[in-house]
């Protein structure tokens, strides 16, 4: 976590009007505790999925991951789509996400999506790099998505490309419906600022947290508080290692904590997991309840809320 800052330019931008060519490396947000206050803000959802630029040169269109590898064949319905864009060539940002039946993304399925069901594939576009050979990355972000709305359209539902809707002003309202909802949170983006590659406090992440049962695989020591090693339990039986979480347990539970892991002792682990020198390792049995990030594959900024009794 960040305080708000304005960051400098990782690299600097070519002069205004300059023809784009290749792939950009894109804006990646600062994760902070909450959202900006004031009206130099707009705020949009945090969609779970994988970040993906489309570059459309007239009737070739590309799709690019966050790490520039070309995916274009992985994105059928999405890069068709592309091809019908009003305009003769453009560089576009944006999340390749699905849906459940509540229109919250779905991270778990995508990658079975992206293979077996293409169709549910929908590009969230967000930001707007090139247009008709002029590279619009000094313009303001307001007016980018101003630029970015026209070009997509009103959003229809059988639309592969859908325009990312935004509110500008105070964010809180919308993160807590994110959150009621059950989504990962929002993004924050300064309504003046440029688009420059690297990571920026122009545009900042407020993730939602959620609980988990996990149980406990091991213990080590850490830099503020002794953490617990936990793994998820697979409907097969197997274990599945989700990372660390903060002993920050009140007294009663705390003491049981420690008693049981003593009494669950073993010499090593019980799944798979890189080498740890320091660590204790025990039977997993003890169940705990987890508060951490949402939307992570792993425990992120986790902590142990309590044990759970059986």
């Amino acid at each position: 976590m960040c305080s708000i800052t304005r960051t400098m330019a990782h690299s600097p931008l070519p002069p205004q009007g300059t023809p784009l060519t290749g792939f950009i490396s894109p804006l990646l947000p600062t994760l902070v505790d909450s959202p900006p206050p004031g009206d130099k803000w707009t705020h949009e959802i945090k969609y779970d999925g994988y970040r993906t630029q489309i570059h459309v040169r007239e009737a070739d269109v590309r799709a690019f991951t966050r790490n520039g590898h070309d995916w274009t064949d992985s994105y059928g319905p999405i890069v068709r789509s592309a091809k019908d864009l009003p305009c003769e060539a453009a560089i576009i940002d944006g999340e390749v996400i699905i849906q459940d039946e509540t229109g919250r993304s779905d991270f778990q399925g995508l990658r079975a999506a992206i293979k077996e069901a293409p169709h549910r594939l929908v590009f969230m576009a967000f930001d707007l790099l090139e247009l008709d050979g002029q590279d619009v990355r000094r313009k303001t972000l307001e007016r980018r998505r101003e630029l970015l709305a026209k070009l997509i359209g009103p959003n229809e539902p059988s639309n592969p490309i859908q325009f990312s809707a935004d509110i500008p002003g105070e964010g809180m309202g919308l993160f807590m419906v994110v959150d009621d909802m059950g989504m990962e949170g929002i993004v924050s983006k300064r309504l003046d600022s440029r688009y420059v590659s690297g990571r920026s406090t122009n545009w900042l992440k407020v993730k939602c947290y959620a609980e988990q049962g996990l149980v406990v695989v091991g213990t080590e020591k850490g830099d503020a508080a002794p953490v617990a090693l936990l793994a998820r339990e697979e409907p097969d039986g197997s274990l599945h290692y989700m990372g660390g979480a903060m002993v920050t347990l009140r007294h009663k539970d705390r003491e049981r904590f420690w008693r049981t892991v003593e009494a669950l002792r073993v010499a090593e682990p019980a799944l798979e997991v890189a080498k740890r020198t320091n660590a204790t390792w025990v039977r997993p049995e003890l169940r705990v309840r987890v508060r951490t990030l949402r939307g992570e594959d792993k425990l992120r900024h986790a902590t142990l809320l309590g044990l759970v009794h059986t």
